[in-house]
């Protein structure tokens, strides 16, 4: 608990002082510039952190890895909205004080067979609970917003989660499961094993595009022309391998989305990601319209 205190003075001290550039957390001002350069503004920012690993070095330094929490509370003319967000951090104390706090690296995305994508979207055996019905954006949305920053578990929690998030509030919203038992082939999961479009955002972008039975995705043309309960896929490099995946949960005064993510666990975040470190000019996306 002494450690937590300490951390959430840390944070007090450096979000009123306007330190926080100085302390290598320029993803907040970051995040707050991005805000503005859309016509927003960033009224106010809490933070807290919630310690769950410690260790020692041979030279005395107390190393605490903690998830930090902060929240964004968010102006766009007479409209406000909260973003919230969660990245693990590193905070390092000599003889009890903390003197320097850093953002650990986020999760890389794991790899999938490359000869599993040819077979992702074969025809398959539907399960009796595969055959297509009405997505129900409301209850993907509720879902989203229930679980976005804790696991479900009913569900496998995976270091790298985004896609697996995603496929859970698909799930919850009705999007029928097909292909069992070939992990190659549609979109499902059991406790024991689930498809490469469940959890991998590379399979998933292309299972979405091509699906020709069970959760279906229409590709549309802007981020402006999504509503509730759709999908978004990232390619942060522009190589061609996508690396994320997002759900519509709002929209803005400017009508533009707001998704739920996991990993840097996000609820309401900006849909196109510029505040993220993975981000690059070469970013591309894919949009897509869920059950049409």
């Amino acid at each position: 608990m002494e450690i937590q205190r300490r951390l959430q003075r840390y944070w007090e001290r450096s979000l009123s002082s306007g330190e926080i550039d100085a302390r290598n957390h320029s993803w907040i001002t970051h995040k707050m510039k991005c805000h503005e350069k859309r016509g927003s503004r960033v009224v106010r920012v809490t933070a807290e952190g919630a310690p769950y690993r410690s260790l020692y070095t041979n030279g005395g330094e107390h190393q605490v890895d903690y998830a930090l929490y902060v929240t964004f509370f968010i102006q766009q003319g007479d409209y406000y909205y909260i973003e919230e967000e969660q990245r693990n951090h590193r905070a390092h104390f000599v003889g009890g004080e903390l003197v320097y706090d850093e953002e650990l690296p986020a999760p890389h995305e794991p790899e999938v067979p490359r000869d599993a994508l040819t077979l992702i979207n074969e025809e398959g055996t539907l399960e009796n609970e595969g055959e297509r019905g009405t997505y129900d954006r409301q209850k993907a949305v509720q879902y989203a917003n229930l679980w976005w920053n804790t696991y479900n578990p009913a569900y496998r929690h995976f270091t790298d989660d985004c896609t697996n998030f995603i496929s859970q509030c698909l799930r919850a919203g009705g999007a029928p499961m097909w292909g069992t038992p070939n992990r190659g082939k549609g979109w499902w999961y059991n406790s024991k094993v689930w498809s490469y479009s469940w959890t991998v955002a590379n399979a998933m972008r292309w299972y979405l595009s091509g699906a020709k039975q069970g959760v279906r995705g229409r590709e549309v043309e802007r981020a402006s022309d999504l509503i509730l309960g759709d999908i978004i896929c990232y390619d942060f490099e522009g190589d061609g391998r996508w690396n994320h995946t997002t759900i519509v949960v709002e929209k803005d005064a400017f009508g533009e989305p707001l998704v739920n993510a996991h990993t840097s666990n996000s609820y309401h975040r900006y849909w196109d990601y510029e505040d993220s470190t993975a981000y690059t000019p070469n970013i591309q996306y894919k949009f897509f319209r869920i059950g049409e």
